[in-house]
């Protein structure tokens, strides 16, 4: 058995804007991988959203309830390490294979199909990698501020900043990080991210994802990302739509823009002015463009 702590349940009682019942799917390892689902099981479109480091489910809560009200299905996993997931104590655990991995696990044991995939940081390092697997469960993709980790190109200096100040804080205390990043949430909310990291003990998953970027074209995940690069330039047949955060320093247009040229058939982005890196906190006009276009 793999050593892991899962955060209390008290610890999700009373948070602003979220209400949905858990539910956990058991990885192959006994670790239960939690997420959320809401619609009816038989929809037309299963959205399907992955959030990146440092959040966890809690990031789409503003677009959640838009693809719900379009009467479709919603599954928001949280990656093993974060949210109400388990998460293992031993930091080398946490691979790019076994992020990747839990989530083929999960699509398959939920069944998921005409899924719209919808990804944001390390839910798009990785999540970008998924539709390659089983391309006839996809019909559509919605990528927010995110990359392909193909280690065959430079770390942007925003990325390196950000990996080091990672590196620098094993505590990082994540309320004051949202807050500074979407200035406009209140204090519970951003509270409520902060929420599944009792203390620095629950952090391992959170510490390593800066470290698992693919920096070179034999690192974890890289090839990987090479692959899945050629499947959206060449054998993508789904709509997809793009949304860029012009205020990220880190994934922000000059990676979004060339991200789009990778992604066969990609229309011209959605640029939110205001927009920061983690872009689904300005995310409820985008859902709705979504529901609209995919």
């Amino acid at each position: 058995m793999i050593e892991a702590l899962r955060t209390p349940d008290d610890r999700f009682r009373s948070l602003p804007g979220w209400t949905y019942e858990p539910r956990y799917h058991r990885h192959a390892d006994g670790l239960g991988l939690h997420y959320v689902d809401v619609g009816p099981r038989a929809a037309e479109k299963t959205w399907l959203c992955l959030h990146g480091q440092p959040t966890w489910s809690y990031l789409y809560r503003r677009m959640i309830p838009v693809f719900a009200a379009a009467e479709h299905r919603v599954v928001a996993p949280d990656f093993l390490g974060f949210g109400r997931s388990d998460k293992p104590a031993d930091e080398t655990l946490y691979t790019f294979d076994f992020h990747r991995e839990t989530l083929l696990g999960l699509i398959e044991a939920l069944d998921l199909r005409n899924i719209a995939l919808v990804v944001q940081d390390w839910g798009g390092l990785i999540g970008l990698t998924l539709p390659m697997a089983t391309p006839e469960r996809y019909a559509a993709l919605l990528v927010m501020n995110t990359a392909l980790g193909t280690g065959d190109a430079p770390l942007g200096e925003g990325f390196l900043a950000w990996r080091a100040f990672s590196n620098r804080n094993p505590d990082m205390d994540i309320a004051r990080l949202m807050q500074r990043a979407c200035p406009h949430l209140g204090a519970a909310e951003a509270a409520a991210y902060a929420a599944p990291f009792p203390d620095a003990t629950y952090k391992a998953g959170v510490r390593r994802f800066p470290n698992l970027v693919p920096d070179r074209p034999d690192a974890g995940g890289a090839a990987l990302s090479r692959e899945a690069r050629t499947f959206w330039r060449e054998r993508w047949t789904g709509k997809s739509l793009m949304a860029i955060g012009m205020k990220d320093p880190v994934l922000g247009p000059p990676v979004m823009r060339a991200l789009r040229a990778d992604i066969r058939h990609c229309p011209p982005p959605m640029e939110i002015a205001e927009g920061g890196h983690f872009l689904q906190e300005w995310g409820a006009p985008i859902a709705r463009q979504a529901a609209r276009v995919l």
